[in-house]
């Protein structure tokens, strides 16, 4: 199935676009958006908006058209299968680990950022899903942000967790790479990454990346708790049965 982007009629290509130059705002400043969106290949294009940032600096929206199609059919994602529910979960455990699960979180390295693993970790979860400090089955140790990766490991092996979990908001000049690396790197020089399971979840990450960097699995946008559990419950079960 060939599909367009859509806007006021069925793929008729129309496209938002956001970006900023570094320019004064003006009216050549505008037309120079223009012309980068047609560069891009849009067609009918116009700047809907435009506002300075700073001196030197102007924010665009824009919109074009764009003739390319994709063939949704031959898509393929690499993503985590989402599980079983809360309750599912905490049965799944006790019937097939037959105990309690230790899981630490944090957001490592530079990244101040709580919400993510706050939404996973917290007891009051997010969106009525609740977060795995409410698991019965699992006792949750969430370190909050800004923990450097030696102590997180550090935490981790003191409580003898069976999984470990980062949350990476901030990805500037890819700053959640070197940390996401230097974290493996840490483990495997220490002997403890086959140990652990190792998860990594962010807006911006994929399942794809993470198992590339030597992660367990990637979690992105839409994940709920349980989805978390589920995962590090089943690979668990599937480590003690191999």
């Amino acid at each position: 199935m060939m599909i367009r982007p859509y806007g006021d009629t069925l793929n008729d290509g129309k496209v938002q676009v956001s970006f900023t130059l570094p320019v004064d705002a003006s009216a050549k400043a505008n037309e120079a958006a223009s012309v980068y969106m047609k560069k891009l290949g849009f067609e009918e294009c116009e700047i809907a908006h435009s506002h300075e940032l700073s001196r030197g600096f102007t924010f665009f929206v824009a919109y074009g058209t764009s003739s390319i199609t994709v063939d949704f059919d031959k898509i393929v994602v690499d993503e985590v299968e989402k599980g079983m529910d809360f309750y599912e979960v905490n049965d799944y455990i006790k019937e097939n680990i037959k105990r309690k699960l230790v899981i630490v979180g944090a957001c490592t390295g530079t990244d101040a950022h709580t919400v993510g693993i706050d939404a996973i970790m917290n007891m009051k979860g997010y969106d009525h899903h609740y977060g795995l400090e409410r698991f019965t089955m699992i006792e949750a140790h969430n370190l909050g942000a800004q923990v450097e990766n030696e102590e997180f490991i550090e935490y981790a092996k003191k409580v003898n967790a069976d999984a470990i979990l980062i949350s990476q908001i901030v990805t500037q000049k890819e700053v959640h790479i070197h940390n996401m690396t230097n974290l493996i790197e840490l483990l495997e020089a220490e002997g403890l990454r086959d140990k652990l399971i190792v998860v990594v979840g962010g807006p911006r990450i994929t399942n794809r990346l993470a198992i590339e960097l030597g992660y367990d699995a990637g979690f992105s946008r839409g994940t709920y708790p349980e989805d978390v559990a589920s995962y590090i419950a089943k690979k668990i079960t599937g480590k003690t049965e191999t």
